[in-house]
């Protein structure tokens, strides 16, 4: 049986369970969570935040962010957090501009989340991670990627001074559950093992080749393959580039790492620099340019996946 608590100060209530030997069992979102399942000897409570009066969005067309340093939000395990889709487009996706201000260990546990799709690229510092059957711990270096299959167990174990990394996964509310029985590394190494039909992706920036397309350069994260063409990553290398778009019921998101971007469509032109982000409906026509050095996280996703959340 599960007792639901209605409660006002989320992370407070959990503090105060695990201190009379509750153990956390799942948690949602992971920025600025709402929702939480403890339990203890058969015992399962569900804590729901009474002050939780978030609503999703309709898909919106386009949507802009602009780097704002005091609209960072506390999530879990310590983190900061920044909303990159306000409204998560009807409760598709989620793309959140995360940062660890503090070196060192992060006070995080073997977890695993309930998705159809989720990536992490780190963009600033360094992370160290370990994951399930992929063998001993590594670190995320700038510029390097990962494709985290649906349930994979994983941990962040330490962490740069001010390390940033940008996450992106749908649906846009999931659940996030402890796996208190399993120890990473785990003995068996399996690189090619297939997780709810996706295997695990590390994207090492350092051994990229760049690749020339129409006036730009671009390394891919070989995601598009994993996912069967549900998703694809990459990194635009540019000095001025035009991009033209017009596809079906998909989506695209832009975040601009360093230089400044350019996006116009028949309503409007939207400028963005650094840490700035442009989320598109693939069903809008558009144009993107840079206007300087730039180097751009691209995502795209099919409404294969998109529909899906």
């Amino acid at each position: 049986m599960t007792v639901k608590l209605m409660v006002s100060d989320l992370e407070k209530e959990i503090e105060s369970y695990l201190n009379k030997g509750y153990r956390l069992d799942m948690i949602m979102p992971a920025d600025s969570p709402t929702t939480a399942q403890i339990s203890k000897n058969g015992e399962t409570i569900l804590l729901q935040s009474s002050t939780d009066n978030e609503t999703i969005s309709n898909f919106d067309e386009v949507i802009v962010t602009r780097f704002d340093d005091n609209e960072w939000v506390e999530g879990r395990a310590g983190m900061q957090y920044r909303d990159l889709i306000p409204g998560r487009l009807g409760g598709r996706v989620i793309a959140s501009h995360i940062r660890l201000t503090k070196g060192g260990p992060v006070p995080d546990y073997v977890h695993y989340h309930k998705v159809l799709f989720q990536m992490i690229y780190c963009k600033t510092g360094w992370i160290r991670v370990v994951y399930e059957d992929q063998g001993p711990p590594f670190v995320l270096n700038a510029g390097d990627c990962v494709l985290q299959p649906p349930e994979i167990r994983h941990r962040v174990l330490e962490s740069s001074a001010g390390a940033e990394v940008i996450e992106i996964g749908c649906p846009a509310v999931h659940e996030t559950w402890v796996d208190h029985d399993m120890h990473l590394p785990t003995d068996a190494v399996k690189p090619d093992r297939v997780f709810n039909g996706q295997p695990f992706v590390r994207h090492i920036a350092a051994e990229a080749k760049w690749q020339n397309s129409n006036g730009f350069q671009y390394r891919d994260t070989n995601i598009f393959d994993a996912t069967n063409g549900l998703a694809n990553v990459r990194v635009l290398d540019c000095e001025t580039m035009w991009i033209e778009n017009s596809h079906d019921n998909g989506f695209s998101f832009y975040f601009v790492l360093t230089g400044k971007l350019e996006l116009n469509d028949t309503n409007a032109g939207y400028k963005l620099n650094a840490n700035g982000s442009i989320t598109i409906a693939e069903s809008r026509h558009y144009t993107i340019r840079s206007t300087s050095k730039s180097e751009i996280l691209q995502v795209r996703l099919s409404p294969g996946i998109v529909n899906q959340s």
